[in-house]
């Protein structure tokens, strides 16, 4: 094995803990950053049910991921009779609990039982409409259908993108997506045929240091015999098999300190049998800076962890593994201009020793060193591989058919402007804007909760407080006689008149021709992977491509 540090100097998911699956039946934290606590009295009401209206309200929530399920899980808790649509573009449900969870963290995709049991115990007021994007192509359900059928529409729909780097050779063969990889070996049908060529070298670069970068590589590195054991295609183990790919190094533009992996992750790549850990080629004593006893706690473990490096001493291990810091990728190269060579970088530097940014407060002290920036230096390496992954974070894009229905985008933030409790800020404030009255300025009946409500940063646990805050926010303003769609809600409505809700959209659905799966059809899916997964030993086979799961369910 060639040395990592001479490689690197050439040119010199997640898990929700118990108290967070307790707050599932407890009061939520409406104001986790206790800054910008909201006026009105209903935002800190417990789950207890407020006081009923003359009629239920009718909500349909788009996406059916940890946002949606978690939104639609509290709404039942606030508003037990209210009615809920979900909406998904797949034939399944759980968005990126089932897609973008590493297959070896089953504890984590233990979060989909929350929607398994709202449908089980509230089948009356609980529709899931799977197989129907929203949109305005053929066999799309347009928005401007949707939302005379209801009184709220709630977006949770996630990040459906990958952020680009947006440097030369970025469109290479060679040069991988992230998120594409992660949906591929997680099962996901657009990227089933994603083409990861997995043979051409022995060395892969991941650009990023998030979890979503540990994963990938954990996948790349873990012992066949332990991906059997999980949730991952046997299509994806037989290619993954054949790999060649022997080291990966994890490259980051700021430090250890800086990098936005966590200290768990780290620890379960440290802890891969038979796989090294190689130190970065500075040492950690230029890279950290700062003595350890002066760390704030939480950088403190990850220091000690990073030094101690892994349980498998490198000489001994068949597959070894690199953190490279301080280095900005600039430019992906080819010789032919089709295949990916190398991957040409540019160093950086601290803008400041990280000890000058010490006050002596922990938490200051955290937020200073986490924040720390960097600036070129002019000096550029070059890292040789035939095989490098983008994983710089993903990004929610607008829904066809928003503008139609009032709903701004801010495409540069990746998020529906909102007022940081849920509520869709009107176009007429423009992006930024803030609103101080109960419906002033807001766009009556429309919520956002999860990635595309604050941007695609957290865990699952932090996504369930934000949709948890967001479904409050709803049930107040419907108790509170908001305006919602239509002009419904009001003091002046006639409660007894409803919406058409989950009655009227489905006829709308059918008049349309799309073929949409219902809970109980899913439900058929989810025997069959289960069934499927048995033979091999292991929980599920998932199927892979929509048009087989409708065969299932169509024979």
């Amino acid at each position: 094995m060639r040395p990592f540090s001479s490689l690197l100097s050439q040119g010199s998911n997640s898990y929700i803990c118990n108290s967070c699956r307790r707050a599932l039946t407890s009061t939520v934290n409406t104001d986790p950053t206790k800054q910008h606590r909201p006026r009105n009295r209903y935002a800190a009401y417990s789950t207890a049910s407020v006081q009923s209206r003359s009629r239920p309200i009718d909500v349909a929530i788009i996406g059916s991921g940890p946002a949606g399920f978690y939104s639609a899980y509290r709404l039942l808790k606030r508003l037990p009779d209210a009615r809920i649509t979900m909406f998904e573009h797949l034939p399944v449900p759980y968005g990126l609990a089932r897609y973008g969870v590493a297959p070896d963290h089953p504890e984590v995709k233990r979060c989909t039982d929350t929607l398994e049991n709202l449908a089980r115990e509230s089948s009356g007021n609980f529709h899931f409409v799977g197989n129907c994007p929203i949109g305005d192509c053929p066999e799309e359900l347009p928005l401007t259908a949707v939302t005379p059928y209801f009184d709220a529409l709630l977006f949770a729909y996630g990040a459906s993108r990958d952020k680009r780097i947006g440097i030369p050779g970025e469109d290479l063969k060679g040069v991988v997506s992230a998120r594409a990889f992660v949906g591929w070996y997680n099962g996901l049908p657009e990227y089933a045929d994603l083409d990861v060529d997995l043979i051409a070298g022995d060395t892969a670069v991941v650009i990023g240091q998030g979890n979503v970068a540990l994963d990938v590589t954990r996948t790349l590195l873990a012992p066949l015999e332990e991906l059997r054991k999980s949730d991952i295609n046997e299509e994806t183990v037989e290619a993954l098999s054949r790999s060649k790919v022997r080291e990966v190094k994890i490259i980051g533009r700021r430090g250890p300190l800086q990098a936005p992996y966590t200290i768990k992750e780290l620890r379960e790549l440290m802890n891969l049998p038979n796989v090294g850990f190689a130190s970065p080629p500075e040492g950690w004593e230029d890279l950290l800076q700062v003595p350890r006893k002066k760390l704030p706690r939480q950088l403190k473990r990850i220091a000690e962890l990073l030094e101690k490096g892994s349980t498998s001493p490198l000489e001994h291990g068949k597959k070894a593994w690199q953190l490279g810091f301080l280095r900005s990728p600039t430019l992906f190269l080819s010789e032919s201009g089709e295949k990916l060579q190398s991957v040409g970088f540019e160093k950086t530097e601290y803008e400041r020793p990280l000890v000058d940014l010490l006050t002596g407060d922990p938490q200051s002290d955290l937020n200073a060193l986490r924040a720390a920036k960097v600036q070129p230096t002019g000096q550029k390496g070059l890292i040789r591989t035939n095989l490098a992954f983008r994983s710089v974070g993903y990004q929610s894009e607008p829904l066809a058919g928003m503008e139609e229905v009032g709903v701004p985008f801010d495409v540069a933030k990746g998020i529906i402007p909102n007022d940081r409790w849920g509520r869709v800020l009107s176009p007429s404030l423009g992006i930024g804007g803030a609103a101080s009255a109960l419906t002033a300025g807001h766009v009556p009946g429309m919520y956002c909760a999860g990635w595309v409500k604050r941007g695609p940063t957290g865990v699952i646990a932090s996504t369930m407080d934000d949709a948890f805050l967001t479904a409050d926010v709803l049930a107040g303003d419907w108790e509170q006689h908001a305006l919602f769609l239509g002009g419904g809600g009001g003091k002046t409505e006639n409660d007894s008149v409803g919406r058409a809700g989950y009655k009227g959209v489905i006829q709308e659905i059918r008049r349309r021709g799309i073929r949409s799966v219902s809970w109980s059809e899913w439900e058929k899916i989810d025997a069959e992977e289960r069934r499927r997964g048995k033979a091999t030993g292991k929980e599920r086979e998932k199927i892979r491509r929509v048009p087989e799961m409708l065969r299932l369910l169509d024979s």
